[in-house]
Parts: C-alpha cells; sequence; structure tokens
C-alpha cells in the first residue's frame, strides 16, 4: 500500500485522542498499576522469596519481575482497547466512525496502536520501578525483551478490541479479564516455573497459552525458560494471526456494530 491511499489523518487523530485520554487519568491508567504491581514485588519477592531464594539459577525476587510484567501487560492491554472501542458504542458515536471515510483497517490500527503504546509504556515504567526493588534484575537479551513486550502488546489490544465490541454491557468488559486472562496468567508461570510441577499438571500446563508469553519473556531475561523461545514466538505469532482474522471478519459481518 502508499501512502496516498492510507488515511494517515485519521489513523493520527484517533490514535492522539486516546493517548491523550491516558495523560487526562494518570492515576488510574499508570499510577495505580504501577503501585499494585510494585506490593506483588515486596509481598511474593519478599515473603516467598525467603523461602524458595533461587530458580534456575535466578534468585526468586528477579524470577517473578517478568511474570509480574506480563500480567500487569496483559490485563491492561485488554482493559485499554476494550473501553476505547465500547465507549464509542455506549455514546452512539460509533455510527459516525462507520460513516467516516476511514478504513476498517485504520481504526483498529489507531485504536490497537494507542492501546498497545500505553501498555508498552506500564511495562517499561514498572521495569524501572523493578529495579528500585530488586537489584537482580539483568536483561541479557534486549531485542528479543522489547519484541516479546511489543507483540504481547498489539495481540492482546487486539483481543481487547474484539471483547470491547463484543460487550453489551460494563460487566461484560470485566468477564473474560477477571475469569480467563488473569487465572491462566497465575496458572502460566508468573510466580513458579512449570518445571516445578508434577508431570501431569506441567502437560496440563502447557495448554495454557500465557505459559509460552511469559516463558519466552521470561528467557528475554535471564536465558532460562520452560519452552523453547521458537514455540513461545510462534505461539505469540498464531493468537496474533487469529486476533487480526476475527477483527477482519467483525468489520466485513458488521457483528455488534450495525445493531
Amino acid at each position: 500500500m502508499t501512502a496516498a491511499i492510507v488515511n494517515w489523518h485519521a489513523i493520527r487523530a484517533i490514535y492522539l485522542f486516546e493517548m491523550a485520554r491516558t495523560w487526562r487519568t494518570p492515576l488510574q491508567s499508570i499510577v495505580s498499576p504501577v503501585i499494585s504491581t510494585s506490593l506483588y514485588f515486596i509481598v511474593f519477592g519478599g515473603a516467598i522469596g525467603s523461602h524458595m531464594p533461587v530458580i534456575g539459577g535466578v534468585p526468586y525476587g528477579a524470577f517473578i519481575v517478568p511474570g509480574l510484567i506480563m500480567l500487569s501487560l496483559l490485563t491492561q492491554s485488554i482493559a485499554n482497547a476494550s473501553f476505547a472501542i465500547y465507549f464509542p458504542k455506549f455514546t452512539g458515536t460509533i455510527y459516525e466512525l462507520l460513516s467516516a471515510p476511514v478504513a476498517w483497517w485504520e481504526t483498529v490500527i489507531a485504536y490497537v496502536g494507542a492501546a498497545a503504546t500505553k501498555s508498552i509504556l506500564l511495562g517499561l515504567i514498572i521495569l524501572l520501578t523493578a529495579s528500585f526493588f530488586v537489584p537482580e534484575i539483568r536483561i541479557e537479551h534486549p531485542f528479543f525483551m522489547l519484541l516479546f513486550l511489543a507483540l504481547t502488546a498489539t495481540t492482546f489490544s487486539l483481543f481487547g478490541f474484539i471483547i470491547g465490541i463484543w460487550a453489551d454491557g460494563f460487566e461484560r468488559l470485566q468477564v473474560v479479564p477477571l475469569l480467563i486472562v488473569t487465572p491462566l496468567t497465575f496458572l502460566g508461570g508468573s510466580f513458579y516455573s512449570i518445571d516445578m510441577l508434577p508431570g501431569f499438571w506441567r502437560t496440563v500446563a502447557l495448554f495454557n497459552p500465557v505459559v509460552y508469553l511469559i516463558s519466552g519473556f521470561r528467557w528475554s531475561f535471564y536465558g532460562v525458560a520452560d519452552v523453547g523461545l521458537g514455540v513461545s514466538l510462534g505461539m505469540t505469532l498464531v493468537f496474533l494471526a487469529a486476533c487480526i482474522a476475527v477483527v477482519g471478519w467483525i468489520f466485513r459481518t458488521g457483528y455488534r456494530l450495525k445493531n
């Protein structure tokens, strides 16, 4: 595609509008998630870390940092994107957007790009904050750390976008993150290695897609992982492709948009 047929003005307008909402609510958007994650560092790193000093050659306090960053990244990506697209539906302004000379993929790029940007910034802020609590943090593969950070934020922002379109009430925006995503994250190796599980439960854990996200992200920090890097990256790309396919289907059919 050439620049002439891409409505960059529309993409930029939607993107900046969504980013401005973040700066209007810094306590909710940035400060609150950082404080919540910092409490995890203090409680889990201090209380449990004293009884479980090392996992895979990594101090426990440092070991849980990638998992906690991923926990915040997943929940915030979904929350930012789902609310961003649901609110226009709730107020009725979605019809103005649908009737505007803006392609569906331009709309998705703007909304998802803004949500992913917020999540990436938040992840980096949490990483910086963690360095004050956990001095043992190191990043052995910074390129892959940023790659997993960007891919995960984009993928789950797309997933949140789908939830925002599917939801028909504010309470439904919370159903999937609270009842599905957060439990999967806690059971996905955020606070432990799945190699510590008995054989049967380790096999069950491999069906949890979040395991691959956390494993690849942790590898970028310390070079240790529960599954191979290629598998982690491949699973992330598969989920990304699936979300793109679903979003494309939604706009082609008008599911939950036209009515």
